[in-house]
């Protein structure tokens, strides 16, 4: 509006707005975004006062509001009574943040039929993956009511977001993204801890005075209760109206009061009258703390629990609470406390989670065009399945060596449910995230559904192998959506499956199955195969019968490279063990952050790496050089080469590429005798290396920036997904305490905790119950120890 005013084009130059409001009184000494905006509007009506505003267009300033008469032909008044349109405080426009708001009709609609926007490349692909086209992911417009006849004035679904939408209204501003803190040192008791959305010094720690602005009536009242408890004193409401509230101490000699009102046709309240005098007896002591409620004391804790991974106990609720205020609160009002901060920090409640997560993913997409978000919905508007692949995961798959491993984790919070993760390796053999999903359980229609969207994404490539374990929902949905590519299975949970069926040969079963699986020379395999069964009756048959190609390196008719196990899923699930039981909206936002900081280290990493390789695989090619030192090289002719290998011999053919020992051509990477031949002859190590080893490749990989989502106040919403409201799934609910620990497999070992302060194990410091003797039996001798001990000479001291 104001850019309309000064005819001045917001696309091409940048406006910055500056008011000085003149009020007089310490909490706002002036208005620099759109919420204290408000107030200087109110007060602009109350007191007829037109106030200065600066607006900066570019690099150059123009000054609005009373002028001398010269510069009245050049200036505009810009108070209320100039403006159309500012009658009411809730019209007031997002100008703050209009610089930062992309249009509506250039961000990707969240139920279109297509959500992939190809990204150049600037590098071309591999010579051997060479991908098909991925297929239009199925449209979701179907599900929202009226999207397919359009909205009831007629707007067709297809044109929801070509037209400019207003922003959330009156939503609160809850953080959106979890911050690293130092727990240990960001306690409540200090005026330094402010808090989000209380205007003045302090924050909900701050000093009661008068005309202090709150941006709600429970924010006062949790500022009034911080303040009794701080101050050890109780107040009782006198008299509380929708309009204004009045406090006073609970003795009736004292004087101590608080007057506090709502500002006219806005949801701000502003204290009017503070008594802070107590003239109430010394020796009078209150019998409970009535202030200390639940929502009270999560307000005090909740700087705790900003890291997911904290453990924050009830009793320490109760510990804290004595510590920092002297109160005295029960177990219950504890816990009750701790879940409220919680809700606070977690985007709401687990229900309301789900009603932000259609807001939250357009925002996604809007922040990161390219990116793929595909939710599904059963009747009732029901949460089904979710699906997500960042636009840089896009990107990035296609300098990574074309296998992926797929796996599924239980969520924990209270509707449960499964994550679906598809990874791979980068150049420097690093964790890299394709895709994520949310569904109910591991099923063949959800494994399906996943897999499916995948496909779409990423298309297909004929070296395509997929990794995982041998859940039957997990092969029947390979078979289904991708006939062509190699199905793996981990050696580690087949391993674990042997173990169950032969459980007296646990010992030789594990020597020799794994050197089976790895080795890469049929003639070995033989070898070690033979052993094998000869140890351990009947895993033979058992073993042939899940087919050798699937678990042995030396059988597989795609190159698995040195991914032969499902480790980099569960790396993953286990950074995400935390997080996971966090609402649905915190929980894929915790994701979002993670994947973020990940490209951004790595993406540094890559572009500090100085060698032709990634560091990785120059210290992998180093160590085997130092290895070939001691081989022997015997020349055929100009590309055929005898490598001698303590009392084995190896051929080396440089013209097919091509070792003996099988290792070259299945990891395309140089082994110890193909080394050892480049020490002989004028051939490069680096030039016999694929290209996926590559430095270029491996910062093309995290070329992709995974940009954040602003804050919740600043998200610009379709009215058609605003107005669709998201319902959690339908989870029967088990009596008792839900499990967040997985049941262990057959033959796993889980470590045992060892206690740091009796040094024992089974137990942790925390709930260590031994004494600790002052003179421990084992502990060495001083030198003077060989001197005569002094005798006691005093009843006391025997």
């Amino acid at each position: 509006m104001i850019a309309k005013l000064l005819n001045v084009d917001e696309s091409v130059r940048k406006m910055e707005l500056n008011f000085e409001t003149g009020v007089p009184f310490k909490p706002l000494y002036g208005v620099t975004d759109d919420r204290t905006l408000e107030l200087y509007m109110h007060h602009a009506r109350q007191e007829s006062t037109k106030y200065l505003l600066l607006v900066t267009v570019g690099e150059e300033s123009v000054t609005h509001g009373k002028v001398s008469d010269k510069a009245k032909t050049e200036d505009q008044n810009l108070s209320d009574s100039y403006i159309p349109g500012l009658d009411s405080i809730n019209e007031v426009p997002n100008m703050a943040n209009s610089s930062n708001v992309v249009e509506d009709h250039v961000l990707p609609e969240l139920f279109s039929n297509s959500y992939v926007n190809e990204m150049p490349m600037e590098m071309p692909c591999p010579a051997d993956s060479q991908f098909v086209s991925p297929t239009p992911i199925p449209s979701f417009v179907d599900v929202l009511p009226n999207a397919s006849e359009g909205n009831e004035q007629g707007t067709a679904a297809e044109d929801v977001c070509t037209t400019p939408v207003e922003p959330y209204q009156n939503v609160p501003p809850i953080p959106i993204s979890v911050v690293e803190a130092d727990v240990e040192g960001s306690g409540c008791e200090d005026q330094t801890c402010v808090e989000e959305g209380i205007y003045g010094e302090g924050g909900i720690l701050g000093e009661i005075e008068e005309h202090r602005i709150f941006r709600s009536k429970r924010e006062l009242m949790t500022c009034l209760s911080i303040t009794s408890m701080r101050e050890k004193f109780q107040y009782k409401v006198f008299k509380s109206k929708p309009t204004f509230v009045i406090v006073r101490c609970v003795h009736t000699s004292c004087s101590w009061r608080v007057r506090a009102k709502k500002l006219v046709e806005s949801e701000y309240w502003m204290v009017t009258k503070v008594e802070k005098k107590h003239t109430c007896p010394t020796d009078f002591k209150p019998v409970r703390r009535r202030q200390a409620k639940s929502w009270v004391v999560g307000e005090c804790v909740k700087r705790k629990l900003i890291n997911p991974g904290r453990v924050y106990r009830p009793r320490d609720v109760m510990d804290d609470m004595k510590r920092k205020f002297g109160v005295d609160i029960s177990y219950s009002v504890a816990w009750r406390g701790r879940e409220c901060a919680y809700d606070n920090l977690r985007l709401g409640t687990p229900e309301k989670s789900y009603k932000l997560l259609p807001g939250y993913l357009h925002m996604l997409m809007a922040t990161n065009p390219g990116s793929v978000v595909n939710l599904e919905v059963t009747d009732g508007n029901k949460f089904q399945y979710l699906f997500i692949a960042f636009a840089a995961s896009i990107h990035g798959f296609s300098y990574c060596r074309p296998v992926i491993s797929i796996d599924a984790t239980h969520l924990k919070g209270k509707y449960r449910g499964v994550l679906f993760t598809a990874v791979c390796h980068d150049a420097n053999q690093q964790i890299f995230p394709l895709a994520f999903g949310i569904g109910d359980s591991e099923n063949d229609a959800s494994w399906s559904w996943f897999l499916g969207r995948v496909k779409s994404v990423f298309g297909v490539n004929p070296a395509l192998v997929i990794v995982s374990d041998r859940h039957r929902s997990i092969n029947n949905a390979v078979q289904e959506v991708f006939p062509q590519a190699f199905h793996g299975i981990c050696m580690y949970h087949l391993l674990n499956n042997l173990k169950t069926k032969f459980r007296n040969k646990t010992k030789e079963l594990e020597q020799h199955y794994i050197r089976s699986a790895k080795t890469y020379n049929l003639q070995d395999f033989h070898v070690l195969f033979y052993t094998l069964c000869s140890a351990v009756p009947g895993v033979k048959e058992y073993l042939e019968a899940v087919g050798l190609d699937r678990w042995t390196r030396s059988h597989a008719p795609s190159r698995r490279y040195n991914i032969m196990t499902t480790n980099i899923s569960e790396s993953l699930n286990a950074v995400l063990v935390k997080v996971r039981e966090l609402p649905i909206t915190a929980f894929v936002n915790e994701i979002r952050v993670l994947c973020q900081k990940w490209f951004h280290e790595r993406r540094t990493k890559a572009a500090g790496c100085t060698t032709m390789m990634s560091k990785d695989i120059e210290t992998k090619l180093e160590e085997r050089k130092d290895r070939a030192q001691a081989m022997g090289v015997i020349c055929a002719d100009q590309y055929t080469f005898d490598v001698v290998d303590g009392d084995r011999n190896y051929c080396v053919d440089m013209a097919l590429w091509t070792c003996t020992c099988r290792k070259f051509q299945l990891d395309q990477l140089p082994c110890d005798h193909v080394l050892a031949v480049v020490r002989k002859t004028p051939y490069q190590a680096y030039d016999l290396c694929s290209l996926y080893y590559t430095r270029e490749f491996w910062h093309e990989t995290y070329r992709g920036v995974i940009s954040p989502i602003p804050h919740i106040s600043s998200w610009t919403i379709p009215q058609q997904i605003s107005e669709f409201e998201l319902q959690p799934p339908d989870v029967r609910t088990v009596a008792g305490r839900r499990r967040k620990r997985r049941l262990p497999s057959i033959g796993e070992e889980l470590p045992t905790p060892k206690c740091s302060r009796c040094k024992e194990r089974g137990h942790n410091r925390a709930t260590c119950q031994n004494p600790i003797a002052l003179h421990p039996a084992n502990e060495p001798e001083c030198p003077g120890s060989n001197l005569p001990t002094r005798q006691p000479t005093h009843p006391s001291d025997q």
